[in-house]
């Protein structure tokens, strides 16, 4: 099993990432996985310019970053999208990067391409927040939820943590960490 883990905050190993770590290391525990991370803060990717290219061929014409990422998103058999909330949302990284797959949406809706949909292929969100509001995840759900469905991907088991603000507080919450690393089990395991 490949699972693509792409973080979407611009710190490295802040909290959102700390969370992920946890979930790869469930993940790993299964000998026949591959984990790979993508940190998009290191890439040069350019916003969906809105320009309708992908409508006919379902390829994005901005060859930036992102190309590359395409192939590896259609690869893999999970994608963990991670990203803390700001302001209600995902972070700019990750919603760039999901903007760019309007590619792909265009490939499903436009030329009516189910790719990989015979297989069993999942989608999970990790997200951290600062606050404790009510709603603080209810649009980065569904951003993600209308991402997985556009790829393909089956909506799996979210972890939304509150309540994490300052640098290394996801390391004092042992007990999310440990439901962390059992999500990445479950992932493995092809049950989440």
């Amino acid at each position: 099993m490949y699972t693509l883990i792409i973080l979407g905050s611009p710190r490295k190993n802040g909290n959102s990432e700390t969370l992920a770590q946890s979930v790869a290391s469930g993940i790993e525990q299964h000998s026949d996985t591959t984990v790979e991370f993508i940190r998009l803060n290191d890439l040069q990717i350019s916003p969906c310019q809105g320009c309708g290219g992908c409508d006919k061929t379902s390829t994005c014409v901005i060859n930036d970053d992102m190309t590359a990422l395409y192939e590896k998103v259609d690869n893999c058999d999970h994608l963990i999208l991670v990203s803390p909330i700001y302001f209600y949302g995902l972070s700019a990284q990750c919603k760039t990067f999901i903007d760019r797959f309007q590619a792909r949406w265009a490939r499903k809706y436009l030329s009516g391409i189910r790719f990989r949909h015979d297989e069993k292929r999942q989608g999970t969100l990790l997200v951290t927040a600062a606050t404790e509001g009510k709603k603080i995840f209810d649009g980065a759900l569904l951003t993600a939820r209308t991402l997985f469905d556009a790829l393909d991907l089956e909506n799996g088991d979210s972890l939304l943590v509150r309540g994490v603000d300052q640098r290394g507080a996801m390391q004092k919450k042992t007990e999310t960490l440990a439901q962390a690393v059992a999500l990445g089990r479950k992932i493995a395991s092809g049950k989440s």
